[in-house]
């Protein structure tokens, strides 16, 4: 054994090892999987990944993705021994470890950096949170798309400012996930070629062998994708990992699928392929067994032999540190013969917005008539991107019903030939857009994507991700209510307005007209750690008249009141949001004529609403005033903690049903009438 093959051996046992004792010390855990690739992501980082653990959100650094995330000892194990250094919020390098033994040693315990999944922003060096298998592969392929479009936006000739790598380990089990297979079509479709998966293919999952439900040929169904597929027969194989990769390096056509055949191996003959070694922990024999067969120290724990840090900086380190000093060098050059370009890259990298970003932005007189939400979205949208050049979407093949094509003169399409257009095409893929929209805004880009309200339950596990991420994607949802009409109620969404407020961290955001509609956008385009749905009307909305009503700017304190009592000590509430804040206003004109102190709130979002202080809300929803209804053609659930147990609400309480718009208004008693005699109802109660 030549001492370049003693010390890759020793580094790759070092992973094993740590992988083992953080397991087996918390008592919970996968240590195969992290035993089994510890060559494979060894070879990669090693020699391959251009990353400058001293600054490890340097923009043009090739991204690692562990969508295995249960393997996130493997990841751990990397950060610390490479000695990738935390970044604090202000994407400033602190210059302390981001993993420290300390950490690896507290693996799954409370506020240690290595959680039993990856998590962004947790953990500086993990790319994206990863856990729900499939998330983390259909997440690069936005990172890939942000790459190439990054390269068309800002490269000049001589200055590549853009042309990273992007990685992601995967496992059986994201190949199965459904989403997988949404992202991996549409990233042959567009030629990802700067995407690289490499798929440990060691028939293993929690119920044991993948002969239970998994048979299919994977390298034939990526070749049908449009990949190029590679195998490595071995994961202990160095050379051949090499070559795998190097392969990838020369391919520029299409992404590529590294499938590499592994085995969990340990030091007894027994837990050679169970299932429960790969799920739980080995047991303190199985730890001491497997460290002689690698000729380990069998009592020590948590042992980092010598010379190992010092492989890993002269390796990853000094040749990420190298790559980053000669950007960092080329941006200065670039911000010398191309300010505007430079500015925005700074910008863009650090979710600041160009100056002069909302001043433009349309305002709507007034209108019985109306917009649709959908259409004055669509106006403000093409606005909003025209100031921010780096805000690019598309939809899950609904522009033309959502209104989210950008239509302003250089706009294009981001295709496989073109690479600098800003309409993004996901397909009738739901899932895999919401996936892809977190690997776009990871790689900083603002990113959008839209479909019906209805779908957003096919978009739902990505969806709270970019939440637990805290990262400002923008949902476009339309179609949000039973407005739909004659679709039907496999269209009218019910529980999802509910179901998205339920998410913490995430913003919801439905305006009542068109100028609502404009303040909500200056709202969700300021957030920098937030995602938001922006949900939207099909059916034209009446454009309230602002001299007679409260501004649209209270949008920004989540609700307001609208339209109050004329001695402004009300007696009733009218609480609503998007299409039903009208019907609401109606219904407030006539209770007024009748001598009853009404009042009315639009309320387009709870989270906001919930953010500001008491103060402010008691000025909006007096608590003395106890004569509630809110009126919203969805579910019920939430608001009684507006309107109190006995409040009167205008909800749907079934499914919807298939019929022209005003049928089902006045079925479901969604018109003024109908909610004048609920809130004479409350206020005979609360009189009483």
């Amino acid at each position: 054994m030549t001492e370049q093959e003693r010390l890759d051996l020793l580094c790759i046992n070092t992973i094993r090892t740590l992988a083992m004792d953080a397991v087996q010390r918390a008592n919970s855990g996968h240590p195969g999987t992290a035993m089994a690739l510890a060559p494979v992501v060894y070879c990669l980082w090693q020699s391959f990944l251009r990353f400058d653990p001293e600054d490890p959100i340097w923009p043009n650094r090739d991204r690692f993705v562990l969508s295995a995330g249960h393997a996130s000892m493997l990841l751990y194990a990397m950060l610390h021994l490479c000695g990738v250094k935390a970044v604090n919020p202000k994407y400033e390098t602190l210059g302390t470890l981001s993993v420290t033994l300390e950490d690896i040693k507290r693996f799954r315990q409370l506020d240690s950096k290595c959680p039993g999944h990856p998590e962004y922003r947790w953990t500086s060096g993990v790319e994206t949170t990863t856990g729900p298998l499939g998330q983390g592969v259909a997440t690069s392929v936005g990172m890939a798309i942000a790459g190439l479009w990054q390269a068309a936006y800002f490269n000049r000739p001589g200055f590549d400012m853009f042309d990273y790598k992007v990685y992601a380990l995967c496992g059986d089990g994201c190949m199965m996930e459904g989403v997988s297979a949404e992202a991996a079509s549409l990233a042959g479709h567009l030629k990802l070629a700067n995407l690289c998966w490499i798929y440990d293919n060691n028939h293993i999952t929690i119920e044991g062998h993948t002969n239970w439900a998994f048979s299919e040929d994977v390298a034939t169904r990526f070749l049908g994708y449009g990949w190029n597929v590679t195998r490595v027969g071995d994961a202990n194989d160095l050379e051949m990992l090499a070559r795998a990769f190097r392969t990838f390096h020369n391919t520029t056509d299409r992404p590529t699928l590294i499938i590499v055949d592994s085995h969990i191996a340990y030091g007894s003959p027994h837990k050679q392929d169970t299932s429960a070694a790969h799920g739980e922990p080995l047991g303190e024999e199985e730890v001491r067994l497997t460290k002689r067969t690698y000729g380990w120290p069998e009592d020590a724990t948590f042992y980092i032999p010598d010379g190992v840090r010092e492989h890993f900086r002269a390796g990853i380190g000094a040749r990420g540190r190298a790559l980053r000093e000669a950007w960092m060098a080329k941006f200065n050059a670039y911000a010398t013969q191309y300010p505007q370009l430079a500015d925005h890259l700074y910008k863009m990298q650090h979710r600041q917005l160009p100056d002069g970003w909302d001043s433009n932005l349309p305002t709507f007189p007034p209108d019985a008539k109306g917009i649709a939400g959908r259409d004055a979205s669509g106006q403000v949208l093409n606005v909003l991107a025209q100031n921010v050049p780096w805000l690019l979407g598309g939809s899950a093949d609904l522009a033309p019903s959502t209104k989210t094509r950008l239509t302003f003169a250089g706009a294009g399409d981001f295709t496989a030939d073109d690479r600098s257009g800003r309409n993004l095409h996901f397909g009738v893929r739901e899932h895999a857009m919401a996936a892809i929209l977190n690997g776009l805004s990871l790689s900083k880009v603002r990113p959008y994507g839209s479909g019906f309200l209805i779908f957003s339950d096919y978009s739902r596990p990505a969806l709270r991700l970019s939440a637990l991420m805290e990262i400002p994607v923008i949902y476009i949802f339309t179609h949000d209510s039973i407005g739909v009409g004659e679709d039907g109620p496999t269209h009218q969404p019910i529980e999802q307005l509910a179901s998205l407020r339920a998410i913490p961290g995430f913003l919801t955001l439905r305006p009542a007209d068109a100028n609502e509609i404009v303040e909500a956008w200056r709202v969700i385009m300021q957030l920098r750690h937030q995602p938001a749905a922006l949900v939207l009307s099909r059916q034209p909305l009446p454009v309230l008249d602002r001299t007679r009503y409260a501004p649209a700017s209270g949008v920004a304190r989540g609700a307001y009141v609208l339209a109050d009592a004329p001695s402004g000590s009300p007696e009733l509430l009218l609480l609503a949001s998007g299409s039903e804040v009208s019907l609401c206003v109606a219904a407030y004109e006539q209770l007024v004529t009748e001598g009853v102190r009404a009042r009315v709130v639009s309320m387009p979002s709870w989270e906001l609403f919930e953010q500001q202080d008491q103060e402010y809300r008691d000025s909006v929803l007096p608590p003395a005033v106890t004569a509630r209804v809110a009126v919203e053609q969805a579910s019920a659930f939430g608001w009684y903690r507006y309107v109190g147990s006995s409040g009167g609400v205008v909800v749907m309480k079934t499914f919807g049903a298939s019929a022209p718009l005003k049928e089902l208004q006045r079925k479901f008693g969604f018109t003024p009438d109908h909610i004048v005699t609920v809130a004479r109802e409350q206020l005979a109660k609360s009189r009483g």
